[in-house]
């Protein structure tokens, strides 16, 4: 045990890291990676030991800000340090990359400790890999659910039902919870909508209409504005609902892998935790995607509907056209302002009004509107006007500008023109390389980073005509940008012929 002078220090680390000088980590017994236990006065949490000559001296600990509060810790403090064990779940990690089946209370094991942060960000990154590289059984997955769910808080709302839409993402501009969510709301149905920021994408849903409210919501804001206004569109991580997922998905991040069996069970254990009867699943698919066939495609289907019935969810799916961007834009601010025009009347693309009514549609008939009319419903409610008015109040009720319209909305100030080399048709965009441009401008981060088409699928296209426009905030990553567009070069265009036989030759 150690006696060492508290120091809360700000650098890239995982959350719960200390800083020990070389000389303490020697005499303690402990190294890099090493677990130590913190306690100030019986205030205690575990952290993940790194160790310096320079940023803490001999005789201090450095404190990372979520330690230094989670001990109630003041500069200067004399903290009590021991060493800590080595979790259990790290067996049971290694058991799941060896293709073990893991058993229930290993998986308890391991989300206890990923929620209370026992584990270091290389043991985290272990066991995305082996859910990613081993899968998971549907009992094992269905455990993982109720395992993320008891580790957080839940949302018990005084009204019911209570109905909820997502999709598993994988297609660029994929804006279209900005639409559903204030036309069921519009219906009288309520629809408390928790979202995830990008993890592979060029930006969540949360992100997207974080550009226009706040998004970091408190479980009793989420329940409060549900009931009183019939919609919200919450950041997930914002609140404490299955907070293992937001944990994992820090890990999936850099490694932009997101594993089949979390995928699932992410999905599954935020919607049981926000209260929602019935689901209705968007599954994009198409190259590039997440899911680029359409067997894949029913395996997700087959699989939300059965584990949905299993925790108490009534799941509707639909395998939706993946193949290019849904509309225009990509982008937070780009989608934010594209989906205001949708609800404004304003033109945008068919497929964005398409794809929103018919996934609303299918909501709706979840509530009651007939079978085969809650798309017809969902295009009423958007071209009423009654979708943009509820849009309003939940823009407002999230602390946003009630006032806020499409032209209002401001995209990077640097732009780039990319020019097509060939004349024909566009025969596909490459989903992932628009993704890679528009995080290379610097989404999600910078909200105003984004693209617009000008071409889509099918449209003809000359020489030197724009195919689609980058915006950045930064001059710096408008180069970056554009220097990757074209190199990845993801408009494929083609001729009306593609072959000829036999072929011509000269003497």
């Amino acid at each position: 045990m150690l006696r060492l002078k508290g120091k809360k220090i700000d650098i890239e680390a995982g959350e719960h890291t200390v800083l020990l000088n070389n000389i303490d980590a020697e005499r303690l017994g402990v190294r890099s990676q090493s677990r130590v236990r913190i306690d100030n006065k019986g205030s205690t949490a575990s952290a993940i030991v790194e160790t310096s000559n320079t940023l803490v001296d001999e005789g201090e600990i450095g404190l990372l800000e979520k330690v230094f509060e989670e001990v109630k810790a003041k500069e200067g403090d004399v903290l009590k340090i021991v060493t800590a064990g080595r979790p259990e779940s790290i067996e049971h990690i290694k058991e799941k990359l060896e293709g073990k089946e893991l058993s229930e209370h290993a998986i308890n094991e391991i989300i206890q400790d990923i929620t209370d942060y026992k584990l270091s960000d290389i043991e985290l990154s272990a066991y995305v890999c082996g859910v990613y590289s081993k899968g998971m059984t549907n009992r094992e997955i269905k455990d993982l659910i109720w395992a993320m769910i008891k580790t957080g808080d839940s949302i018990e709302f005084d009204k019911n039902p209570v109905f909820d839409h997502h999709s598993i993402g994988g297609v660029p501009g994929n804006k279209i919870t900005l639409l559903i969510v204030p036309i069921v709301a519009a219906a009288g149905m309520m629809i408390p909508k928790t979202s995830s920021r990008a993890i592979s994408s060029a930006g969540g849903t949360a992100d997207i209409f974080e550009v226009l409210a706040d998004v970091t919501l408190n479980t009793d804001e989420i329940k409060r504005i549900a009931e009183e206004v019939g919609g919200t569109i919450a950041w997930g991580g914002g609140v404490n609902l299955a907070p293992s997922d937001d944990i994992i998905i820090r890990a999936e991040y850099p490694l932009m892998i997101d594993p089949y069996p979390q995928v699932l069970a992410s999905v599954l254990s935020k919607k049981k935790a926000t209260g929602a009867d019935y689901l209705v699943m968007d599954i994009p698919v198409g190259p590039n995607t997440k899911v680029d066939n359409m067997e894949a495609g029913r395996r997700y289907a087959r699989d939300f509907v059965s584990l949905g019935e299993e925790i108490g969810i009534e799941v509707r799916c639909a395998l939706s056209y993946g193949g290019q961007p849904v509309g225009v834009a990509v982008g937070p601010a780009a989608e934010a302002r594209e989906a205001l025009m949708a609800l404004e009347g304003k033109e945008v693309p068919t497929s964005l009004i398409e794809k929103s009514t018919a996934l609303a549609g299918m909501v709706l008939e979840q509530g009651g509107v007939r079978e085969g009319k809650g798309k017809e419903e969902a295009k009423r409610i958007l071209e009423s006007g009654e979708a943009l008015a509820k849009m309003k109040e939940i823009i407002e009720a999230q602390r946003g500008d009630l006032e806020v319209t499409s032209e209002d909305i401001r995209l990077g100030e640097f732009t780039k023109d990319v020019l097509a080399c060939d004349e024909g048709y566009v025969g596909s965009i490459h989903n992932s390389d628009i993704i890679k441009i528009v995080r290379s401008a610097g989404a999600p981060h910078d909200n105003g980073a984004g693209l617009i088409l000008n071409k889509k699928k099918g449209d003809k296209v000359e020489v030197d005509e724009v195919l689609f426009t980058i915006f950045s905030e930064h001059e710096k990553k408008l180069d970056e940008a554009y220097k990757l567009a074209k190199h990845l070069d993801p408009f494929d265009i083609e001729g009306m012929i593609l072959e000829s036989h036999p072929e011509f030759k000269t003497v």
